[in-house]
Order: C-alpha cells, then sequence, then structure tokens
C-alpha cells in the first residue's frame, strides 16, 4: 500500500483503515531512534500513524524553534522504507485557532526538572499529544524513554483523563559510542560530539551502583571531569512516576537524567538504575 500523507482530519478520516491503529508522534528530522518507535508500533498494529509537526507551544521564546531541522523528503522516505501507513503532516494553522485559549496543563509534574529549565514546556507537550490523540484516534500511541518525563506526563494525562489509548515507552537508541540519538545532535560539531559523550559516560557511571548516594557521586564525577565546554543544567535521580528526587534511603527503580548544553546546543539523557 501506498503511503499516505495527510493534511488535516478530513484525510484522516479517509485514510483509516481496519483493525488497530499506532500513532507515533514525532516532529520530524527522523533518526533510527524513530525507526525503532515505528517498528514497535508495526508489531502491534494493523496501521501506523507518523505524526510529524514541529510544534510552537512546546519551544521557548529564546529556543530553537525556527531552526529546529525540517526534512519532510527524507522523513517520507523513512515511513516508506518502514511500512508507514499513513503520515500526518498538518500546518500550524491546522493544529492551532489563532484565537485558541485552552490547553492542557502539565501539574505539578510538568514543573520539575526539565519543565523548571523550560517553564511551559509540557503544557505545550500535552496539549499537542492531546490534539493528536482526538485527531488520529489511536489505540496505542509509542514513545521514547529517552523523553523518560515527557513519558511519563503522558501516561499520567492519559490516566488522569481516563483515555482509552495505550502508552508503549521504548528504549532510547544509541550510536556506537554511546552517544543518544537525537535530531539535534545534527548541530554538533565533531569536537562538540565528543564533549557530548560526557553525558552518557556519566550515566553509565551512576547506573553501577546501588544506592542513591552513590549513584549520583559516580555521575555528577564524570561531569566534573568533563571538558569545559559542557554546560550542565541538571543532574537528577527521580521516581520514574513522579519525578521528585528520590531520598537516600529510596529502592526501587529510579530514573538518572541530565542536561546540559554543549556549545550552543542543549542535549538530554537519561538511563533507568535499580536500587
Amino acid at each position: 500500500m501506498d503511503l499516505i500523507v495527510a493534511e488535516d482530519r478530513s484525510d484522516l478520516v479517509k485514510a483509516r483503515g481496519e483493525g488497530r491503529v499506532a500513532l507515533v508522534p514525532t516532529m520530524g528530522a527522523l533518526h533510527e531512534g524513530h525507526r525503532a518507535l515505528i517498528r514497535a508500533a508495526r508489531g502491534r498494529a494493523a496501521q501506523v500513524v507518523v505524526s510529524i509537526f514541529v510544534n510552537p507551544l512546546q519551544f521557548g521564546p529564546n529556543e530553537d524553534y525556527s531552526r529546529y531541522p525540517r526534512t519532510s523528503d527524507a522523513d517520507l522516505e523513512a515511513c516508506r522504507e518502514e511500512g508507514v501507513s499513513v503520515v500526518f503532516a498538518p500546518s500550524v494553522e491546522t493544529m492551532y485557532h489563532p484565537d485558541r485559549q485552552v490547553g492542557v496543563s502539565s501539574g505539578v509534574m510538568g514543573t520539575l526538572v526539565e519543565g523548571a529549565s523550560r517553564p511551559g514546556h509540557f503544557d505545550g507537550v500535552l496539549t499537542v499529544v492531546l490534539k493528536l490523540f482526538h485527531l488520529v484516534g489511536p489505540d496505542l500511541a509509542v514513545f521514547g524513554q529517552k523523553d523518560a518525563q515527557q513519558l511519563a506526563l503522558i501516561r499520567r494525562m492519559v490516566a488522569d483523563l481516563d483515555l482509552p489509548i495505550e502508552i508503549l515507552g521504548v528504549p532510547t537508541v544509541r550510536e556506537p559510542d554511546g552517544l543518544a540519538l537525537s535530531s539535534r545532535n545534527r548541530y554538533l560539531s565533531a569536537g562538540d560530539r565528543g564533549v557530548a559523550l560526557s553525558l552518557s559516560r556519566a550515566l553509565r557511571a551512576g547506573a553501577g551502583q546501588s544506592t542513591p548516594a552513590a549513584v549520583r557521586a559516580a555521575a555528577r564525577a564524570v561531569l566534573d571531569e568533563a571538558p569545559p565546554a559542557l554546560a550542565v543544567d541538571y543532574l537528577v535521580l527521580v521516581d520514574p512516576a513522579t519525578f521528585t528526587e528520590v531520598p537516600d534511603s529510596y529502592a526501587g527503580e529510579a530514573v538518572l537524567a541530565v542536561a546540559a548544553k554543549v556549545g550552543t546546543t542543549r542535549l538530554i539523557d537519561n538511563v533507568v538504575v535499580t536500587l
């Protein structure tokens, strides 16, 4: 079946097939990590819809919305290669009315960790995701564990609003040297890329420990030895359901998360640790 490109709700209605539908929301600039999401979706649904939309609501005023990579031809080809049924590629005008007033609040969790560094970011994420859920009507939606706080908030939104959608998280895909795949990696120079490896090294060091204090200390030690070009925003060890910092007495799964700027490029990464 040929790939269908839908631009609005009426296109989506015409394109809808029989059986279970999986949605893979993206902002385009697809890479191997996105392909892993698509493959996970294909294994669980008869029809896979990939949305490609650079969402202005989740970018702050001094962030990279205008220069975020837009590679539509390459993205469509990747979707064809992966057997995607429908690409939903709406315009900003289709997604948001000019006088839009109502959105989704991400609550307390949306103000923590990444939300503290990017105020309003998760409100924008949840608003666009909820709109995509309404427009596409999926049975299943697939997201990457790399954006762990986003994934946790989407799970919370689905639970709190009683949405009849299964949420699947897919493990982070990494380069052979450990760098987590990201559309923003293309901003990195060769030198920047070497510096960026400090993030995954710190996470590996922390993940090798067995207590919260030791996890934090091991990861921080790696970051403290990183080149000056690495500007750390945060390093946290948090409860995966709430994204609040875990106490030193904590036992169970936790997320060790880091964010930093390398040059002008801001990167995030995380790993799940068992304590």
